[in-house]
């Protein structure tokens, strides 16, 4: 494999190419090839998460020197989830260089949220052991560091929901309805809009989830109720 263009976009050049190698390297690839006697990239995975979260942990609390311990975490699994990791994969181009089994090769596995994901940990892991932690940590600080900014600390720990139930229930005497209106993108990439329509208030809230977006959409209608 020609892994010389994803160093480039890793921006990082390995000074040992058989951790790279072995971090682009599927389990279903070294099951069909028992004869190459080579590893796949679940070891390197598995170290990968933990010097992932350990990173995360650290630029979590730089950046919010006030948040409890119970929010970090919650901050920290909404950024190192599937579905996230993945994304950042696809952006570094990660799955061209996958060595893939047949059969995952015919259903698409370059693609897949899960394989994607834990080969971007690997790729830590190999970069950690490739020159150490040091190395590693500025890999990820490079992936991250326009996420952990952006991140909506106060909608973390408070529940628009059930805030907006309790003043409808209470001054309107009816239960708030929420529709979706809209989705769009690709399945591993969703953006849901969701509506809440009430007396003479609607709104519309956006986010990756349905439950993200019917919380947005509910903390505008409080905004338009001067609640919040």
């Amino acid at each position: 494999m020609q892994l010389s263009k994803l160093e480039k976009k890793l921006s990082y050049i390995f000074k040992d190419k058989t951790l790279i190698q072995e971090a682009c390297r599927h389990s279903s690839f070294v099951n069909e090839h028992p004869d190459k006697l080579v590893r796949d990239n679940e070891r390197l995975e598995f170290l990968g998460d933990a010097v992932l979260n350990l990173v995360i942990g650290h630029l979590l609390m730089k950046q919010y020197p006030d948040i409890p311990e119970g929010d970090l975490s919650r901050m920290r699994a909404n950024l190192v989830n599937e579905i996230q990791l993945a994304k950042i994969a696809r952006f570094l181009g990660i799955g061209k260089y996958l060595e893939l089994g047949k059969g995952e090769e015919q259903t698409k596995g370059r693609e897949k949220n899960s394989i994607l994901a834990d080969a971007f940990e690997a790729v830590i892991a190999a970069i950690y052991l490739d020159t150490g932690f040091n190395s590693a940590f500025d890999f990820i600080d490079s992936q991250f560091s326009k996420l952990i900014p952006k991140m909506s600390v106060p909608a973390l720990n408070y529940d628009y929901k059930s805030k907006l139930q309790e003043v409808i229930q209470v001054n309107h005497k009816v239960m708030p309805g929420y529709k979706i209106e809209n989705e769009s993108g690709p399945d591993h990439d969703k953006t849901f809009v969701v509506s809440i329509n009430f007396d003479n208030i609607k709104v519309t809230g956006t986010g990756k989830s349905k439950k993200t977006a019917e919380q947005d959409a509910a903390k505008k209608a409080l905004e338009s109720l001067n609640i919040i």
